[in-house]
């Protein structure tokens, strides 16, 4: 098994260097060849994961005389499976559609090194290995987002992209340099060996050396992963070609879920960086979501709707559910691939005809038109309310009886139910002609999709984490005090539930006051969105201060 592991990142290397040397004699050859050698590191990385699951123990492959170490665990051949397989799909998907470009064979060389990129990073079992393929994915990915070298635009968000994600380059390096510095080795498994046996012992300037280090990593992992703040490049990459778009969700956009459960035992000593990473993952899925609502192109749509999604994936992250968040990053990935790859598609047949029926649902998302006829706002209100928490609490309670005894559990039921409780507002507001067979099939629907995230959520924390003993050190870290938690628990359940039942009492009774002043908040509050919170102007009037300073220098120490 050693063999193989070592075989799947040295495969796209071996395949982009035959095609670097035989370009020319190979000519449009060179896809069959990467797509060939891609259908084979799926297969490997799916023999590797199923020898994990029957019980394989984790073991270091090294590369070299201490050069670099492989970690073979379940995490990196999770990560493996991921990869290969989307990426291997993309490949197809980019024989015919990037038939016609320019570079034809530049761009799957491009490919095949960012998925020996991504895989190195994902099975890096030691610090240089670990810095060198997560610098190297970014270098990559600014030559793909900038494949059309016509475009001056898309040379300009590569740049963007590569400038931000130095941010988080420059985090990990400063982070490897201090936990070698401390231990005195670069491999991974020994410095967490080291943590576990004395955590907290290594001290530099007041603070731990896990409260530091897990700093500068959940700031790689934000760079990585667009989170708030640093999060502006990624809906402006979807300019790059759409296979690009969709081979980001490989491991690239989501890498920061990755990086947060590879770092799992300095994260479960340092509390303060898993409550950063919980804000900071909550703001993003928010402003994500938000932004997203606003788009008018269906790719740029998709990468705000990426940033929401990994907001919540950092934030499961941050509430001591790493091994869901693992989950999300896969599920997420293989969805919004396919997405991606079926948006131009989309765009064409929309362009012909829309091909919408104007049904219900169509009446109500496009048109805006509302049911006549409402159900009794009391009663709605009661099953929009009580109806989610029960599915939710249930499903859990069925799985594990002792779920509702971590904070983070609690903080992911509230946010399900908080989905939940929208999808039957939203149902009640449409026009429909049977009412309970729509709210029938919703609710078992929900169900489903519930237990089904449940079970498979519990299976990949007892997978990754097999050791129970941490996965409770993970969610006791995440802990926060009892009485702060339950106060904003609640206030924000009664705000919530305030406002729906206020909203349903509204619309029932036809309140119109003071309708134009609504109006105006809302068009102020949507040029707000629309300008993306004006951080872009913002981020470019620094850019062009900065080049001022830096020319007023240039004068006045006469520099030529």
């Amino acid at each position: 098994m050693e063999q193989l592991f070592l075989l799947l990142p040295l495969l796209p290397i071996l395949v982009a260097l035959i095609n670097q040397l035989f370009a020319k004699q190979l000519g449009r050859s060179v896809a069959k060849i990467s797509v060939r050698a891609s259908f084979v590191s799926f297969i490997i990385a799916v023999i590797l994961l199923g020898d994990q699951l029957a019980g394989s123990p984790v073991t270091n492959v090294h590369l070299g005389n201490g050069i670099g170490i492989l970690l073979s665990d379940p995490l990196s051949c999770l990560m493996a499976v991921l990869i290969t397989g989307i990426s291997l799909i993309v490949r197809i998907y980019s024989v015919k559609y990037m038939a016609e470009e320019d570079g034809y064979g530049r761009f799957f060389i491009l490919l095949d090194l960012m998925v020996a990129a991504l895989l190195l990073m994902g099975s890096a079992g030691d610090l240089l290995t670990m810095v060198v393929s997560w610098h190297l994915v970014g270098v990559v990915l600014y030559f793909l987002i900038g494949f059309n070298l016509r475009s001056a635009l898309s040379s300009r968000h590569a740049f963007w992209t590569l400038i931000t994600y130095r941010i988080g380059d420059l985090a990990m390096m400063l982070a490897a340099g201090i936990l070698f510095h401390t231990f005195g080795t670069w491999s991974l498994s020994e410095i967490f060996a080291e943590i576990r046996s004395a955590p907290g012992v290594h001290k530099y300037g007041g603070f731990t050396v896990e409260e530091i280090t897990g700093a500068l990593v959940a700031v790689a992992a934000f760079a990585r992963s667009a989170q708030f703040l640093l999060h502006t490049w990624l809906p402006y990459s979807m300019g790059g070609p759409t296979p690009v778009s969709a081979l980001m969700h490989v491991g690239i956009v989501n890498a920061g879920g990755f990086l947060i459960n590879r770092f799992a035992p300095i994260f479960a000593q340092t509390e303060a960086a898993l409550h950063v990473i919980f804000f900071v993952g909550l703001i993003t899925a928010i402003i994500g979501s938000v932004l997203m609502l606003t788009q008018n192109d269906i790719k740029k749509a998709l990468g705000y709707s990426t940033m929401g999604q990994m907001g919540f994936m950092v934030m499961e992250c941050g509430v001591g559910a790493f091994s869901l968040a693992i989950y999300h990053l896969i599920a997420h990935g293989f969805f919004k691939g396919t997405l991606f790859l079926s948006a131009g598609s989309a765009i064409s047949k929309a362009r012909k005809h829309d091909g919408v029926p104007k049904q219900d649902l169509y009446t109500f998302a496009v048109e805006r038109k509302t049911a006549v006829r409402r159900q009794p706002w009391l009663v709605m209100a009661l099953i929009t309310i009580a109806v989610p928490i029960a599915i939710i609490f249930i499903a859990h309670w069925l799985v594990a009886k002792d779920f509702y005894q971590k904070q983070g559990a609690i903080i992911l039921l509230f946010f399900g139910w908080v989905t939940g409780a929208q999808l039957l507002f939203t149902t009640y507001r449409m026009n429909t002609q049977n009412f309970p067979r729509m709210i029938g099939t919703i609710l078992v629907s929900f169900t489903v999709l519930i237990a089904g995230y449940t079970l498979i959520g519990h299976a990949f924390d007892h997978f990754l984490y097999p050791d129970e003993v941490f996965r409770k050190q993970i969610y006791s870290t995440a802990t926060i005090d009892v009485v702060w938690f339950d106060l904003v628990l609640i206030l924000t359940t009664l705000v919530i539930v305030a406002g729906w039942i206020f909203t349903y009492y509204s619309e029932q009774n036809r309140l119109r006051d003071n309708k134009e002043r609504c109006n105006n908040l809302w068009l102020s509050f949507y040029a707000l969105i629309s300008r993306e919170f004006y951080l872009m102007d913002i981020y470019s009037w620094m850019a062009r201060s900065l080049l001022q300073l830096a020319a007023r220098i240039n004068v006045l120490l006469r520099w030529r």
